[in-house]
């Protein structure tokens, strides 16, 4: 099981089929509420608190979607109960400045050429704000979570992980010590030269 946090109100959880089998639940179960699938979640939750430090404190919404080679992907989004009260200009204005590290995500490819799949596989998505680095010998592609429509999350994430692997580099870690190729709309810029 492994746990990453997208932002500060959302996480997203890979359970493999592996872990499933441990605990005696076959893969159709999943989408059962049974005892079984509601202890694995709370584990799940345990996890995610311990880990990232992501604690439920009120309503939540629950995805979840199959990989067909990696096992079950969960995504755990905290619901705001109450309208956020507003605050003054300065306050936004200083969090605007702000920078959340998991604001985005990376994909890393063994070479060019699954990149120039993935343009093309995704074309039809629509232009997304990506970069596309090389670093330790291999392409990656950061995107913002907050530039890919909700509707299309889960068909770009499984196209995504067909061509190449979800990996724990971050755009920070790939401006210091990866060489950016295509700073914006890597996707469109790679579709111009190579389709």
């Amino acid at each position: 099981m492994r746990v990453e946090k997208i932002s500060k109100n959302k996480v997203r959880i890979f359970i493999s089929y592996e872990d499933l089998e441990a605990r005696g639940i076959e893969k159709e179960e999943v989408w059962q509420n049974g005892k079984k699938v509601q202890e694995l979640f709370w584990d799940m939750m345990e996890i995610a608190y311990s880990e990232v430090g992501f604690e439920i404190v009120g309503p939540i919404a629950v995805e979840a979607f199959t990989m067909p080679t990696e096992g079950v992907v969960v995504i755990v989004t905290q619901v705001p109960s109450l309208p956020p009260q507003s605050s003054s200009q300065d306050e936004e204005d200083e969090d605007s400045h702000e920078v959340d590290p998991f604001s985005s995500f990376v994909f890393s490819f063994p070479d060019f050429e699954e990149v120039i799949q993935v343009a093309q596989a995704m074309e039809h998505f629509g232009d997304f704000e990506a970069s596309l680095y090389v670093y330790e010998g291999k392409y990656h592609l950061a995107f913002e979570n907050d530039d890919i429509d909700e509707a299309v999350y889960d068909s770009i994430w499984s196209l995504l992980h067909e061509f190449g692997e979800l990996t724990g580099v971050t755009t920070a870690m790939l401006d210091e010590y990866g060489k950016c190729v295509v700073k914006h709309h890597a996707l469109n810029t790679i579709l111009q030269h190579f389709a």
